[in-house]
């Protein structure tokens, strides 16, 4: 099959098709659409994906798929050689992963958008910051973290869901929380969880022989170079 995939590398969900490709051995052609620069308005692009929104594939010039957990479940089935932990063929192991998928993007995304769009990224869109929506969103966001660590972390493994190695959720979930570092200051337990679990992906990227000093660095090495 031939894949296309149309993502903006500051877009935390493209990122994750982008490394979960790599990480896979998945070839694939990276197109980059520019947010900040609104090819993602464009009607070339909405012809690909009418949302139009990152990330989006296309197979073989005619299939097309949009949202990042949909790519992401149609790559760990739809391509050979995929390993076992990202995307479980067991219905009970795979509907887990599914429901921590899920939630992630009620919770987790919502806020982290919420907080650094506010907070940061406002302006490069156009748009004034807005204080108060930060906060609101920083509460959802505090609330969702506090949640990884007293439901999803709980279990025998380091990985969500209590599992030996990563699964699909945990790639999503890392590039999420990793944009914070952008302008949101961590807390002391964002500190804490990500010396802890942060600690578990991190060993693995290295066991993908994937090196940097800084963790973002470590998942951003995944994708070079660029497959453009």
């Amino acid at each position: 099959m031939k894949l296309k995939v149309f993502a903006d590398r500051g877009s935390q969900p493209a990122r994750a098709v982008l490394i979960f490709c790599k990480a896979n051995g998945i070839e694939f052609e990276e197109v980059q659409i520019q947010l900040a620069k609104g090819e993602h308005k464009s009607p070339e692009y909405e012809a690909i994906n009418p949302m139009k929104q990152v990330p989006a594939i296309e197979v073989d010039g005619k299939f097309r798929l949009f949202e990042s957990h949909a790519i992401l479940r149609f790559l760990a089935t739809a391509f050979p050689g995929i390993a076992e932990h990202w995307y479980p063929a067991d219905v009970f192991k795979r509907a887990q992963i599914d429901s921590a998928l899920d939630w992630h993007h009620s919770t987790i995304r919502r806020g982290s958008v919420g907080v650094i769009h506010n907070t940061t990224l406002a302006p490069l869109f156009g748009r004034p910051l807005d204080p108060q929506a930060a906060a609101e969103a920083e509460k959802l966001l505090s609330a969702s973290l506090a949640k990884i660590e007293s439901f999803w972390l709980k279990g025998d493994g380091p990985f969500l869901l209590g599992n030996s190695e990563p699964s699909m959720a945990d790639l999503s979930l890392v590039c999420e929380i990793m944009q914070l570092e952008l302008g949101f200051e961590c807390s002391l337990w964002m500190r804490s969880f990500r010396n802890g679990y942060w600690t578990h992906m991190r060993k693995f990227g290295n066991g993908l022989k994937i090196q940097g000093r800084q963790y973002n660095l470590i998942l951003m090495k995944f994708m070079l170079p660029s497959s453009r």
